[in-house]
């Protein structure tokens, strides 16, 4: 009998042909050799197999842990590890529901091969509104936080500042103000220092009970560091205030002056309606930032209350020439133009006929109606005139000498203007007060 090593197998050559003839020792001896020798290939053919089975197997899965990859996936700074077969960066991007626009930015690029260990970042682009040395535009950046994006867009210009989007009194911006920094608050002029900067700005404002309204200044800067640790993003809060400030201002009137025929020349003017001052009305709009006036703004400029002319009258006729003195007719008619002439002298000495009524009362009581009356300390005539009155009424020359007629005429002019009070005494002794 013979022994089949598991590792030398050698199969019959030829196989053991069967004859008619009844079998004998030898021919039945073979036969059962020849049974024996398959029954004992069948097993050493199924370990072959399964061992070769086992080798592809081992090969097959070297292949595939080749084929595993361990990357980072670093999403606008937040880190995740991950464990994956794709090929490339795209494809882990997609397993994982990372969604990439056209302002986005993917490093390593996103149909690069993704290699065992690599990182790949992600920054997710954000528009801003952004003013370069006094210009506004607007701009895309791809920044983790304020800082990175000032520091990234002062290479451009010599000043930058970011500025958020405004809604009546909310103020915001797409992107943190400093992952690792302290912020400064400057609001109104004041400064504050805000350990944590990796907020919002609305969220700081929130946070430090900043109040805002449309009319105030927003922006976020970049200022350099006093010490390691200090702040480098500073947000600033202009505190506008805007008024409607009133003012008035006088204009003043003018004097006409009229003619009047039918008044003698002699008599000086006169004044027929008092002027008034007009009023002119200037609204300005007045802004001040953080308490200093930046300008001012003339809104209307109107004149509210129009002047009134004050009129002046002078008269342009001339006095008429005085009849002359009829001639002498005997001793009677001397003695009766004496008596006339002496009457005439009379008449003339106490300036024409007394008044009558009222005004014959009051001259009575304030010169006993004597039209000529000089007392020597300023007042003169009927109604006792100051010369400074009297030349305000459209008297001329002293009151004294002026008829009775005229006096009482310039002393009706007073009353009109201002009244019984101008002679207190006698007019309160007649009851004209």
């Amino acid at each position: 009998m013979n022994d089949w090593s598991d590792d030398s197998v050698t199969p019959p050559t030829a196989p053991v042909p069967v004859s008619a003839e009844p079998a004998t020792e030898q021919t039945a001896g073979a036969a059962a050799a020849a049974t024996a020798l398959r029954r004992r290939r069948w097993p050493l053919i199924t370990m072959v197999v399964a061992l070769s089975m086992v080798v592809a197997g081992g090969v097959s899965f070297a292949v595939v842990e080749q084929l595993r990859k361990d990357v980072t996936l670093d999403v606008d700074g937040e880190l995740v590890s991950v464990t994956t077969y794709a090929d490339t960066v795209d494809d882990v991007l997609a397993e994982e529901n990372v969604r990439v626009g056209s302002n986005d930015e993917v490093t390593p690029a996103a149909g690069d091969e993704l290699r065992d260990g690599a990182v790949v970042e992600v920054r997710y682009g954000r528009e801003l509104t952004v003013e370069t040395d006094g210009e506004e535009q607007d701009v895309w950046v791809t920044a983790l936080d304020a800082d990175e994006a000032l520091a990234a867009l002062a290479t451009r210009a010599d000043q930058v500042r970011l500025l958020p989007s405004r809604s009546a009194d909310r103020a915001t911006l797409p992107i943190r103000l400093d992952a690792e920094q302290p912020v400064a608050l400057v609001v109104g002029g004041d400064e504050t220092v805000v350990d944590d900067g990796a907020t919002t700005l609305s969220e700081l404002f929130e946070a430090e009970s900043v109040e805002i309204d449309a009319d105030d200044r927003v922006h976020v800067d970049r200022i350099e560091a006093a010490a390691p640790g200090d702040p480098t993003v500073r947000v600033v809060v202009q505190v506008v205030d805007v008024e409607k400030v009133t003012k008035t201002k006088k204009i003043a009137f003018d004097t006409v002056t009229k003619k009047d025929p039918d008044r003698y020349s002699d008599q000086g003017s006169t004044v027929s309606r008092e002027g008034k001052d007009g009023e002119r009305t200037i609204v300005k709009r007045v802004t001040r930032v953080d308490g200093e006036v930046e300008s001012r703004e003339k809104v209307s400029n109107k004149v509210t209350t129009k002047p009134v002319d004050e009129i002046v009258v002078t008269g342009t006729k001339e006095r008429p020439e005085p009849e002359p003195a009829p001639a002498d007719s005997g001793s009677s008619s001397s003695s009766s133009s004496g008596s006339s002439s002496s009457s005439s002298s009379s008449s003339g000495s106490s300036g024409g006929s007394a008044p009558a009524g009222v005004w014959g009362q009051l001259a009575q009581c304030e010169s006993g109606g004597n039209p000529s009356t000089n007392t020597g300390n300023g007042y003169y005539g009927l109604y006792q005139f100051s010369l400074p009155t009297w030349q305000a009424v459209g008297g001329s020359g002293l009151p004294s000498d002026a008829s009775a007629a005229e006096q009482t005429k310039r002393a009706k002019i007073l009353q009109q203007r201002s009244g019984w009070g101008q002679w207190p005494h006698c007019a309160s002794k007649l009851g004209l007060l």
